[in-house]
Formats: structure tokens, sequence, C-alpha cells
């Protein structure tokens, strides 16, 4: 059956390591959750049936059932289709993978999917921080994603990399986990925060998480660093800011658990360093953290009652 409250959706985020699900009702309520490790060296079939069978798990959990589901994935997604278009090394199979049909037969259910980074910015937009026509959703984790909505829409773009704020250059000489030198990535993603203390001390350490402890002592380099991921992450976003004329920029991801320690220099760069139009921009942090993308996903079949508007639900209006 469904929620008596009226529709009830599921959500679905499918990360490297862990794969989150959520059924959620018309009231934005949580009605049930599963969580279980991403199967992600086994390939994409693998990957569909353990989403899947987490959904049936919630299914049995809470005697509701869903009447869509979305998904945030991992990789480069085409939003019309489903399909993944291209992923890292972390995933067997990945790339070229038919999610949306595989998942739609199993479950016998609509199925939308997305790029991680835009369910990102869509939940955040639904139930968190980044309400709003025009919003930067920047994610800062192992790597560093980002997202646009502009004029209320997502904004995919021609190429589907619209808001990859991350592999923007101009950040320095490090070398890129795409091949190339100097991207925000390699400032501002947990990898390069950790990456860059264990440089500048001699003393390698497991995470970014251990770097913020050191900080929060009062380590001067471990400052440094989240000081430079800071003042990186405010010249990008300003930069978008000046670009499309954005009042508002989210920050999420693993690595905003340090906000604290990012802030100093995201405010500090605002001020010296604002947008060309004179209207001050908002650089805040996500109010959903860990829910974030499983509640994008969510979003992204929770119409009529939340669903944020896409750049493909656009094209349709204007090509009818």
């Amino acid at each position: 059956m469904s929620a008596a409250n009226g529709r009830v959706v599921a959500g679905i985020d499918i990360g490297g390591t862990k794969t989150a699900a959520v059924l959620i009702a018309a009231d934005g309520t949580v009605i049930a959750r599963a969580t279980r490790g991403t199967p992600a060296r086994e390939g994409g079939a693998a990957m569909s049936e353990a989403a899947a069978c987490m959904v049936e798990e919630m299914y049995g959990s809470s005697g509701v059932r869903a009447d869509a589901v979305g998904v945030g994935a991992a990789g480069v997604v085409d939003p019309d289709t489903g399909t993944i278009r291209a992923a890292s090394d972390t995933f067997t199979d990945w790339a070229g993978f038919p999610l949306g049909e595989r998942l739609s037969a199993r479950l016998s259910l609509p199925v939308k999917v997305e790029n991680d980074v835009n369910a990102f910015l869509l939940g955040e937009r639904a139930w968190g921080a980044a309400r709003g026509s025009d919003v930067l959703g920047v994610m800062l984790g192992t790597g560093v994603g980002g997202a646009l909505v502009l004029g209320g829409r997502l904004r995919h773009g021609p190429h589907g990399a619209a808001g990859e704020i991350g592999h923007t250059p101009g950040y320095g000489d490090l070398p890129c986990t795409c091949g190339l030198t100097g991207h925000l990535e390699t400032i501002a993603s947990g990898t390069s925060i950790a990456r860059r203390y264990g440089a500048a001390t001699g003393s390698p350490v497991e995470s970014a998480r251990v770097v913020a402890q050191r900080a929060r002592a009062g380590d001067p380099d471990a400052l440094a660093v989240f000081g430079d991921a800071g003042r990186a992450v405010a010249l990008a976003c300003v930069s978008a800011a000046t670009l499309v004329d954005l009042p508002l920029a989210v920050v999420g991801g693993g690595v905003v658990g340090a906000w604290d320690l990012l802030e100093p220099a995201v405010q500090s760069t605002l001020a010296t360093d604002p947008p060309v139009s004179g209207v001050p921009l908002r650089i805040v942090p996500g109010a959903l953290r860990s829910d974030a993308v499983v509640l994008g996903a969510a979003a992204l079949v929770a119409s009529p009652f939340s669903s944020p508007s896409t750049e493909s639900e656009t094209n349709r209006d204007i090509a009818s």
C-alpha cells in the first residue's frame, strides 16, 4: 500500500563505497531507510540489484510501497535515459550501464537517475539550504563536484558538465585526478587536504579528518591547508557568481564537517574579492549533510509536491 497522506517515493544514493536509500512521504517525512556497501567491483548489474533489494527491504520494514524511484549516482549520467555515460576506475562495468532502464524493469516503477552532485543540490533546494531560483552547489569530498540551478531549473549544459567547478583551473600546479594540473580539486578536496598537509609536514595522514583535528588543536600547517582550501572555494564561487549573477552557493560533502576551519578564509575572501555586481554572495554549508544526495534523489520524482525542475523538462516543454 501507499502512505495514507498520498504520494510516496524512494530515493537512492549510489556512492563508491556505500549505497543509501529512503522512502519519503509527501510532507517530507522519511518513512524508512536502508544502507549497505556498494558492490562497485562486481559491476553495474550487481549495483542495480543491490539498490532494488534495498527498496524491497524498506517495503518490508514499513509496509509502504513507492510510486517512483529517484537515484543519485556517481559518474556522468544521461538524465533522459538514466544511463551512466562515464565513471571513475572505482567502478567496474558502470560506464555505459543502463541503470534507469534496469532498475525500472526490476521494480516495475518509473525511475529517474541524476549525477550525485546534481542530486545533492536538488536535495538542498527542496528541503535544505539552497532555497532560491539561482544556486551553485559545491561538493567537497574525495574530489570536488559542482551543480547549477538557474532560473529555478537544474542546468546540465550541452555536454552534461554544467557546474563542474572542481575542474576549473588556476589553483596552482598540483596534478589533478583528471590528468590535468592546478584544478580546484587539487586544493579543496578531502584527498588533497590530507595530501598537502602530508607534503608540508613530511608526516602523511590518512584523511582530511585527521588534519581537521590537528587544525582545531592549533597546528599551523593544518590551519594553513584549510585556509588555502577555503580561499580557493570562495574564489571559485565568486567566479561562478560573476559569470551568471548568482546570489548563493551551498557547500556539501564530507569536508563540510570542517566548515569551522574553512569559513574564516571563505568570508575574508568574499570581503576582499566580491562579485562585480556589488551584491553580496552568500556561501553557506548544506543543511542536509549526509542525507543531501538521497533526499535529492527522492526530489527528482517527488512531483507534485516538491520536485525541482530540470533543464531537460524545459527542453521538452519548448519542443512541445
